[in-house]
């Protein structure tokens, strides 16, 4: 059965680690801090383990980081950057500015007057030879600050007296109708 130790202190005895946690905010954190002080105490993996409710193999890293790396190694978190984005942040400004600024058919992508994730996706691939889903296209948009409605249609020659007297004309037949 292998003894976890701590090989290297790097300056830290178990009283300076008890004050130290007492400093820590992060729960996560602290816990780790305690895992070295209670090693550096002389309990076994096992032992720590149990008491803070962790798997003995994250009792054993810990352990190894703080041997390796000490106490910067032990409580700065590297979190992974994520997937990469399918466009660069000048593509999505490029993009941003044709959909606020112009509209498919200016831009020389079919007749539609409007964008919609269809369009946009087509955009997308022939500009910038990048395939997007649907859903992923409105994500993106959303989180440019871009929402997706659908566009509502005026009659430019409408003549408004003409459409009042309609709806006159309509509340007259919808009257008269019932009554027969």
């Amino acid at each position: 059965m292998k003894v976890l130790r701590i090989t290297n202190d790097h300056g830290w005895t178990p009283a300076d680690l008890r004050q130290y946690e007492k400093t820590i905010q992060n729960v996560k954190m602290r816990q780790r801090v305690m895992t070295i002080r209670l090693i550096m105490e002389r309990y076994t993996g096992k032992e720590v383990s149990q008491l803070l409710n962790l798997h003995r193999e994250t009792v054993s890293i810990y352990v190894k980081t703080f041997n390796q790396y000490g106490m910067d190694g032990l409580v700065t978190r590297q979190y992974s950057t994520g997937k990469p984005a399918y466009l660069t942040q000048e593509e999505k400004e490029e993009l941003r500015r044709m959909i606020l600024e112009s509209t498919p058919e200016k831009e020389g992508f079919g007749i539609d007057a409007n964008w919609d994730t269809r369009v946009i996706q087509h955009v997308i691939y022939e500009k910038f030879s990048v395939t997007m889903s649907r859903s992923g296209i409105y994500r993106m948009l959303t989180g440019m600050g871009l929402s997706y409605t659908r566009p509502t249609y005026t009659l430019a020659k409408a003549d408004q007296n003409e459409q009042k007297q309609f709806l006159q004309n309509m509340e007259m037949v919808k009257k008269t109708s019932r009554a027969i």
